[in-house]
């Protein structure tokens, strides 16, 4: 399928952020569309305000995955520098940072993994959202940059999630240069995880998605909030955590039956 989405009767089209519910026909997935293709969806304070809500009801909703993507001919291109260049104040600056910064911990702090579907470009703020998300899948024609610096303006905010994800001599000198690395090389610097050509991205994101919903929501809503919050501490105050989280995860019911489904060697019924 090409970079243009499949449509489903469910989605909500039209906005600034299309909305589709058990997208790629899977029960629980919902595919968040930013939808400026003209733009090639650079994030304005509408688009900004569009996002942080369908993020803030997914979130306490029964979803089970998110899919991030856009619409058109890219990802994201970053913020809306005109919008941005019209209003200069620290004060508005200092604010709309703020905002985005919010977004962005709501795509961490949810319990939904979220999966970047990435083709075109992921530029700046577009790139700081593929680092942002738990999981992304990138068409092989894909590029990336955080490509401030050749504006003048070193990309703070990105820097935040892309020194997370790729090693901190790789981010830098994303960073520092400002200049493009294609999917392969992403890949391998671990701000994606797998790459595809354009026709079997829709594909391969469905499969992903498809393997996260056949598990235990249970394990892996707990599993996301225990991997994030264990990486900013300490080794032993991870490993008190990690096992606190297990035993509770014990006695989960989807547990018990996972476990005794291996010991009786056959396959897993899952609770509903």
């Amino acid at each position: 399928m090409s970079a243009s989405l499949q449509s489903d009767p469910s989605s909500t089209t039209g906005g600034l952020v299309e909305v589709t519910r058990d997208a790629y026909g899977i029960a629980g997935v919902v595919q968040l569309t930013l939808n400026r293709p003209d733009a090639f969806n650079a994030i304005s304070e509408a688009l900004l305000g569009d996002l942080q809500a369908q993020l803030s009801a997914i979130e306490k909703s029964a979803a089970r995955v998110v899919v991030l993507a856009g619409a058109g001919r890219a990802f994201c291109a970053g913020h809306d520098l005109k919008e941005m260049r019209a209003s200069p104040s620290r004060d508005y600056y200092q604010a709309l940072f703020a905002r985005c910064s919010k977004m962005m911990l709501t795509i961490r702090r949810m319990p939904q993994p979220v999966i970047a579907r990435v083709h075109g470009i992921a530029a700046a703020a577009g790139c700081q959202l593929v680092a942002m998300c738990d999981l992304a899948v990138a068409a092989d024609s894909a590029r990336f940059a955080t490509s401030g610096v050749n504006l003048g303006l070193f990309c703070a905010t990105p820097a935040v999630p892309l020194s997370r994800s790729v090693s901190q001599k790789a981010a830098f000198e994303m960073l520092v240069t400002g200049e493009f690395i294609d999917a392969l090389a992403a890949q391998q610097r671990g701000l994606v995880n797998r790459v595809v050509p354009l026709d079997a991205l829709d594909a391969q994101v469905a499969e992903l998605a498809s393997s996260i919903c056949a598990k235990p929501r249970e394990a892996v809503q707990a599993g996301k909030a225990l991997f994030y919050r264990q990486l900013e501490m300490g080794i032993d105050a991870a490993y008190q955590l990690a096992g606190q989280t297990m035993a509770c995860n014990m006695m989960e019911a989807s547990a018990l039956e996972g476990v005794q489904a291996f010991i009786d060697k056959r396959p897993p019924a899952w609770p509903s």
